[in-house]
């Protein structure tokens, strides 16, 4: 898939998840699958944190040389209670849509060399933007299947 097709489908992300959440009941808003696995309100609140860690990553990337970017324990943000995962889904909905539209305007502008652009990702052991977008064209999408399996009682 080439670069442009590529930020279509990051672009479509909060669409596609919107999509997976119509029509939900509490009930299903709050299934748990499986004991370790997370309800599609978590979920929710997982996109807009990685949404906001990703998008600092990015930013890093093409704004200096080689940045250390920060890792995070998903499954521990996901149980502490001081991050709010069982609160309302709309704020962080807003900010999937809000980021994502504002990076995709970025995405657009860049040329190969800003593709080709490093970071040090602890996880990673090269990490550029390329990566990067390959990574979050699916993360939304990814996410979005998993919230209607959720909603199946489904892991």
């Amino acid at each position: 898939m080439d670069n442009a097709a590529l930020i279509d489908r990051y672009e479509a992300g909060p669409a596609e998840v919107r999509d997976a959440l119509a029509g939900i009941g509490a009930d299903e808003l709050d299934r748990r699958p499986a004991p370790d696995a997370w309800t599609a309100r978590e979920v929710v609140h997982h996109l807009a944190d990685s949404e906001t860690t990703s998008c600092l990553r990015l930013r890093r990337m093409l704004a200096m040389d080689r940045p250390e970017l920060q890792s995070y324990d998903e499954a521990a943000w996901a149980v502490e209670p001081r991050l709010a995962y069982d609160e309302p889904i709309e704020p962080p909905l807003a900010v999937l849509d809000a980021v994502r539209a504002a990076t995709a305007v970025l995405l657009r502008r860049l040329d190969d060399a800003d593709f080709a652009r490093l970071g040090v990702h602890p996880e990673h052991d090269d990490y550029s933007v390329q990566i990067w977008l390959e990574i979050y064209a699916d993360h939304a999408h990814i996410h979005a299947d998993q919230i209607r399996r959720a909603r199946q009682g489904l892991a």
